[in-house]
């Protein structure tokens, strides 16, 4: 806002204001009241503004496609940004906004694209150059890519403590707790009070199975940033893993009132409920979960075997199957992709228990595979019969297993706006 400050002119012996081209009028005023969050104000000056200015103020546009973005409504938010990048092509603020909306919207390669293009215009920015679409990679898999972009980036700021958390938390993601944990330490000299340093840690105390320690760290997470949902969601996972159910329900809820949209989330809450014995709860949690998640097969399993060791074998096979289908979704749009050896085994009881074992699309891993290593504790009794209380612990064991340990999104949890 700095090329729109007033101008003082004098004209016969007075002082007049010059006024401000009716382009750039009311930024201010939309400046404002964007930084006060008084969105709805903010739309309507903006309205006023693109009706004055015929939709040609880049900033009034700049602003309410930051605004849609808030509001979750990322394809609108990219088209104004795009307006905003042919109205000002040279802007590398506007092609970052496009990127970052590309990537919100799941199409990573345009994004990288974008990225890159914004780089060219302007080389100093090592941040938009390396960080940025190292996220890109990670999201496409592409993890050596992804850390060879964090590590040119470490090397033109060492102490940059979102790099640090980034390549922590791929370590992390990959089992390599020691070492993250390495990463971690350098950035709590930077940042010591940052929630989702906490929460990594956390997290990386959980796939060393030392809980105590999980929990002691999650909860300062939850301390620095209480309306976070993941961090919820942590605590309730490790709570349900040291079999603290009411404390895992508490914790559960919580994260469901602030993402009411996450079907794992539900998931969850309804292992815990099972274990609390309020079966009717458990069945509403369950229906809800299989309701909003569309991809992942641990939701269709765990409420397969809750509906057999309550009876409902037509129920349970129906969901069986469901499960089977997202399954083979899942292998054709990854070759690479692997499933936790824990949920196998489940899968190929549950299968063997409802007579399907002929169609079943699971294979066993071979005798040198490892489970994964955030692996919640494994069952202890294998052999169980899926009707007993222990066969339902191997579900809950599962469903934890499933690259549950969420990590807050280093580096894509802030915006950059303006």
């Amino acid at each position: 806002l700095s090329d729109q400050r007033l101008q003082l002119e004098t004209a016969e012996g007075g002082l007049f204001i010059q006024p401000l081209p009716i382009v750039e009028r009311r930024n201010w005023l939309i400046h404002q009241h964007y930084i006060r969050k008084d969105y709805d104000t903010c739309k309507a000056i903006i309205k006023e503004q693109l009706q004055e200015t015929n939709g040609m103020c880049e900033y009034a546009i700049y602003v309410q496609a930051l605004i849609l973005r808030l509001e979750g409504k990322i394809q609108q938010s990219l088209e104004l940004f795009q307006s905003c990048a042919i109205l000002n092509p040279s802007s590398t603020d506007n092609l970052k906004q496009v990127a970052r909306s590309l990537f919100l919207l799941g199409k990573h390669k345009a994004a990288i694209e974008f990225y890159h293009e914004a780089a060219r215009l302007n080389e100093k920015d090592w941040e938009m150059r390396y960080n940025f679409p190292c996220l890109c990679f990670r999201q496409l898999g592409k993890y050596q890519k992804a850390f060879e972009h964090l590590g040119n980036a470490l090397t033109f700021d060492p102490n940059n403590y979102k790099a640090i958390l980034a390549a922590g938390s791929m370590m992390q993601t990959h089992g390599d707790f020691d070492v993250a944990m390495n990463k971690y330490r350098v950035a709590a000299c930077a940042v010591p009070e940052s929630p989702p340093l906490w929460n990594n840690i956390g997290m990386c105390f959980f796939g060393k199975k030392k809980y105590v320690a999980a929990i002691s760290c999650l909860k300062r997470a939850h301390y620095l940033s209480p309306f976070d949902w993941k961090v919820l969601y942590n605590l309730g996972l490790v709570h349900l893993t040291m079999q603290q159910y009411a404390s895992a329900f508490h914790f559960l809820s919580a994260a469901i009132n602030l993402n009411p949209r996450m079907g794992d989330l539900y998931m969850l809450l309804a292992v815990a409920l099972t274990n609390l014995e309020d079966v009717e709860n458990a069945t509403r949690a369950y229906e809800q979960a299989v309701t909003m998640d569309e991809s992942n097969p641990l939701v269709n399993l765990n409420f397969a075997i809750f509906l057999y060791n309550h009876g409902e074998k037509k129920g349970a096979l129906d969901q069986y199957q469901e499960m089977e289908r997202k399954v083979n979704v899942l292998r054709d749009s990854s070759s690479n992709f692997e499933f936790d050896s824990e949920l196998m085994d489940m899968a190929q009881k549950m299968g063997a228990a409802l007579q399907v074992t002929e169609t079943l699309v699971w294979t066993k891993p071979s005798k040198d595979s490892k489970s994964k290593p955030n692996s919640a504790a494994a069952a202890k009794t294998p052999g169980a019969p899926l009707g007993t209380n222990q066969a339902l612990g191997q579900a809950m064991s599962s469903a934890a297993s499933y690259n549950k340990n969420i990590q807050l999104p280093t580096g894509t949890n802030y915006q950059h706006g303006m």
